[in-house]
């Protein structure tokens, strides 16, 4: 059976999830970082909206020649850890190997970076992508691909699973970068997985990924603690109630963005608004300014705004934000 899926970074927006995952689409690569100084501010709201409908998000990294290989390995790692992308249950990482800085140098770097990943994520499985000129003329896997390695073909042929090259470990054919999805405005990479690769050998966690534990039931003060992969429609069903009033109660502003460790009340009246005072955040390692907005339910435009913030790709674990 062919899996199919798409790539996203910050040149994408998604308007519905639910009409995203309806056109049988199972997972989503995102990028997380380019080079050692680039961190896509639109990636905590891609993975979140991602898991809210059950699609696996994982993550991916643009690799340059500019930064030292470790450090981008380190970068990367960082941010997967961040957004809960090396967790059971997420798509594998994804090495993105295109950039013409690194054409001569392209296999000591792809087999160092495997190296330095998985020493500090503690994680094996990885994919590495690049086109078609790439794995004919520059890329020899043989030398890095290990039976955790898998290789990802870019070619825009438009016939998913049947790139026209081939290799023991090729897993996904890029197949499209003019994609059609119902919920995207605009085109969007789409991607097939190969004969002989299901979506459960790409996912972090092992071929059968082991299952969430039973959600804890609700305190006794009628609340719930949210769950790596709930959803707010699965937390409905669960307790008999609908999503629209837990998003009513709540005061929640988009039913697609709920977090892990988000306290829901699951019946009552609205909670009473909170009083008329500042609210701050403290940056942590890993932040970004998209996945902070996302977690208090504003833009990173917003934030870029009332904080004076000159380039939103650059914020510091200490940096006190001003919330609206």
């Amino acid at each position: 059976m062919t899996d199919y899926g798409i790539d996203l970074s910050h040149h994408n927006t998604v308007d519905d999830w639910n009409a995203v995952r309806g056109n049988n689409i199972t997972y989503a690569s995102i990028k997380l970082t380019q080079s050692t100084d680039f961190v896509d501010w639109a990636a905590g709201n891609h993975v979140a909206g991602a898991r809210s409908v059950g699609i696996r998000p994982g993550g991916y990294h643009y690799a340059t020649g500019l930064g030292d290989v470790d450090a981008q390995a380190d970068r990367f790692t960082d941010n997967l850890r961040a957004h809960g992308l090396l967790d059971a249950g997420s798509l594998a990482p994804m090495l993105d190997m295109e950039a013409a800085d690194l054409r001569g140098n392209a296999n000591p770097f792809v087999r160092e970076f495997i190296a330095r990943y998985r020493i500090a994520s503690g994680q094996s499985k990885i994919l590495v992508y690049a086109n078609l000129d790439w794995w004919t003329h520059v890329l020899n896997p043989d030398e890095w691909a290990d039976d955790d390695v898998f290789l990802w073909i870019a070619r825009y042929n438009g016939d998913p699973g049947n790139p026209g090259w081939n290799h023991p470990r090729l897993a996904l054919h890029q197949h499209t970068n003019k994609g059609t999805v119902p919920g995207i405005p605009g085109n969007v990479d789409r991607d097939a997985t190969m004969a002989g690769f299901g979506l459960d050998t790409l996912t972090l966690g092992g071929d059968a990924p082991a299952p969430p534990p039973p959600p804890p039931a609700p305190a006794p003060d009628d609340t719930y603690t949210v769950q790596s992969g709930d959803t707010l429609s699965g937390i409905a069903a669960r307790f008999g109630t609908t999503w629209q009033e837990l998003q009513r109660i709540n005061g929640i502003p988009n039913a697609n963005l709920i977090f892990p460790g988000q306290v829901l009340r699951l019946h009552g009246d609205p909670a009473p608004p909170p009083p008329d005072e500042p609210r701050t955040y403290t940056v942590v390692r890993g932040d970004t300014l998209s996945g902070i907005a996302a977690r208090f339910g504003t833009t990173w435009r917003t934030l870029q705004e009332i904080n004076g913030i000159a380039n939103p790709n650059l914020i510091f674990p200490g940096q006190v934000l001003r919330l609206p």
